[in-house]
């Protein structure tokens, strides 16, 4: 027997599809929202919406962006012969924080992943292909997450990227294994990126 008035038990099973949000965290949540004032609601839903129409991706880096190219592909100040690869949109915000790092970016939009049925066809890898074939890059820096997906990402973009003449790097083994870039403090990361070693 459900307790709760429809659009509440909507609500609750709506936000419960967020990721890392659990039936009871959506239940905290929908509750929470019930007791703001409804102009605070009206614009978070507004905020939602906005973001989902207009935030998209850089058609260069594939980084988040409301025009494209992004503002870090246009910026003409960044060392334009490093490269970083990275698996998500989250974690150029993570290498940004570290201030340690003045090149481009390029985001994969996943990791290999034969599990989840995720294969290097299902990533920008092809994209990152054309853009140093293109581009004067000089080095690629590997920073795919630490952990078992990231780690055969990296394996198998340093196969296609060493016959190019490029220098392929990897972010030091600081990092802990099993970790996100989103979740390490910008000194940690920092420190890695100081201390990537070739490949």
């Amino acid at each position: 027997m459900n307790l709760y008035p429809p659009p509440l038990t909507k609500l609750v099973s709506e936000l419960a599809k967020l990721p890392g949000i659990g039936p009871k965290t959506a239940q905290r949540l929908a509750f929470h929202l019930l007791d703001r004032p409804e102009d605070d609601v009206a614009r978070l839903a507004s905020a939602m919406v906005e973001a989902r129409r207009k935030v998209t991706h850089c058609t260069q880096c594939g980084h988040l962006t409301e025009e494209s190219p992004c503002v870090i592909c246009q910026d003409e100040t960044r060392d334009k012969g490093l490269l970083c690869v990275v698996e998500e949109p989250k974690d150029v915000i993570a290498m940004e924080r570290t201030r340690e790092y003045h090149g481009y970016y390029h985001v994969l939009h996943g990791a290999i992943s034969p599990l989840e049925g995720i294969g290097p066809e299902a990533l920008r890898i092809n994209e990152l292909l054309a853009r140093v074939r293109d581009g004067a890059f000089r080095e690629v820096i590997l920073a795919c997450d630490p952990n078992v997906e990231g780690e055969a990402t990296a394996l198998y973009l340093v196969r296609l990227l060493k016959p190019l003449g490029l220098i392929v790097t990897r972010l030091a083994r600081g990092l802990p294994i099993g970790g996100d870039l989103e979740y390490i403090d910008e000194v940690t990361l920092g420190k890695a990126l100081e201390g990537r070693s070739a490949m």
